[in-house]
């Protein structure tokens, strides 16, 4: 018994590291703070507006500087030391976290105002997040890099349930939002910490294969994903799954409606998260996983399934387990899709990626987000709810079954280590001419390698 707990248990050789292991716990402390702002602010605008499609529309807001600023900090992350950079970003982050403390400690109760707030934190958010992923592989060993997305993951989902919980508490107990926007401020400086005692991380090129931050760096960057199907369809079902299966815009309305006010909508945004949690503290298994195209096929779905069912329940606690499955399933998907983008990225393209990653990752919840919202608007709560739960299913598998790449992906057979675009050597032009046997044996060539 012993040994098949070991088996399945979570893995935390990455924690030996203590530049890793502080940057793992100020994660942890922050993202509850984080989590407790995220609650606030949707709550605050339903308060303020009395409408689910405002609350959606926050997801809009935040989405267009979480493009721009995600694949632009990427591109920074890989020209610039990785610790200014997160640094800086993140004392924007607490910036505003405190300018949505000051309206809420003065009654301004303007949307525009918060909707602005909101788009400079979702800018910040754009930079730290993959110049933080970036930074991983080069604080611990190759091999230990699923079992660091792992714990990763799992600690944000340890804070996404207990800063939904905690915000419902202050919220409705204990003193509102002023007070759950202070709380976020405290737990930041847990995060800042953290990154002022990271060792210097500065590029690995340098001279002319240093990347510039720009379009034509981004770009390079989108042309590697773009180039490799197994990575782009990581990418593409997850969109799929977040755009049409994300209720979280919903929740306000139906805590308020269905399940008795403020004190429900905590257990709706932290129950996708207790599943998650639940997930990662058994998730030793998902390293051994070698069909990941199959395996993560299997979790979108079962994400899309779980939360159509949980759109039914009538009854707090059922639709709260149906979303700790969806929540669970989840988390599985989110360690692949990680660990897949890792295995191929180059530490001269890392941030880049990693960019994309965060766009796809944080950008495909807010459309859900907006989704939610406008369909609950016009067909009500329920059929937005459910039809987005079967949408994402039915998508999903139309999707993969174009692909044979990624159901055939084996992550025991690892690629090539991949050559950045702003890296790969020009051919010298040849002064003999080719003649046809030359041309064959080229060919030869080129299918023996690809065999």
């Amino acid at each position: 018994m012993t040994g098949r707990l070991r088996a399945i248990a979570i893995d935390t050789k990455p924690l030996r590291h203590p530049d890793y292991r502080r940057l793992f716990v100020g994660q942890g402390v922050s993202f509850v703070g984080f989590q407790v702002t995220a609650v606030a602010v949707p709550v605050q605008v339903y308060a303020i507006s009395r409408s689910s499609f405002w609350v959606g529309v926050l997801g809009l807001v935040g989405l267009v500087p979480l493009i721009v600023f995600g694949l632009w900090g990427g591109a920074v992350a890989d020209a610039v030391d990785r610790r200014k950079l997160l640094l800086v970003s993140a004392a924007v982050t607490w910036v505003v976290t405190l300018a949505l403390l000051v309206q809420a400690l003065l009654g301004l109760d303007s949307l525009g105002l918060i909707m602005v707030l909101v788009a400079i934190q979702s800018a910040a958010f754009a930079v730290t997040s993959p110049t933080r992923n970036a930074i991983l592989p080069r604080l611990i060993e190759r091999s230990e890099v699923p079992a660091a997305n792992t714990l990763n993951f799992t600690v944000t989902n340890v804070g996404t349930v207990a800063g939904p919980l905690l915000a419902g508490v202050i919220i409705a107990k204990w003193g509102g939002f002023a007070v759950a926007y202070a709380t976020d401020a405290v737990l930041f400086t847990v995060a800042l910490y953290a990154a002022v005692r990271l060792p210097p991380l500065p590029p690995l090129a340098s001279g002319a294969h240093l990347p510039r931050p720009g379009l034509r760096s981004v770009v390079d960057g989108l042309r590697f994903i773009w180039s490799r199907p197994v990575l782009l369809m990581s990418f593409g079902v997850d969109i799929i799954a977040m755009v049409f299966a994300m209720p979280r815009a919903l929740f306000p309305e139906v805590a308020d409606e269905r399940f008795g006010g403020p004190s429900a909508v905590g257990w709706l945004f932290a129950a996708i998260s207790i599943g998650a949690v639940i997930g990662g503290l058994s998730s030793g298994w998902i390293g051994r996983v070698r069909r990941q195209g199959i395996a993560l096929t299997v979790a979108i779905v079962g994400w899309g399934a779980a939360v159509a069912l949980s759109g039914l329940g009538r009854v707090l606690w059922v639709t709260v387990a149906l979303l700790a499955v969806a929540g669970a399933a989840d988390l599985v998907s989110a360690v692949l899709r990680q660990t897949i983008l890792q295995v191929y990225a180059p530490d001269e393209m890392r941030g880049r990626l990693q960019g994309v990653f965060v766009v796809v990752v944080a950008g495909g919840p807010r459309l859900g987000d907006l989704r939610a919202g406008a369909t609950a608007a016009v067909a009500g709560v329920t059929f937005s709810w459910v039809a987005g739960g079967i949408a994402s299913v039915v998508l999903v598998l139309f999707a993969v079954a174009l692909v044979p790449a990624f159901r055939r992906y084996d992550a025991s057979v690892l690629p090539e280590p991949a050559v950045p675009p702003e890296l790969e050597e020009p051919a010298e032009p040849s002064m003999t001419p080719v003649t046809a046997d030359d041309e064959a044996l080229r060919d030869i060539a080129i299918s023996d390698r690809r065999s």
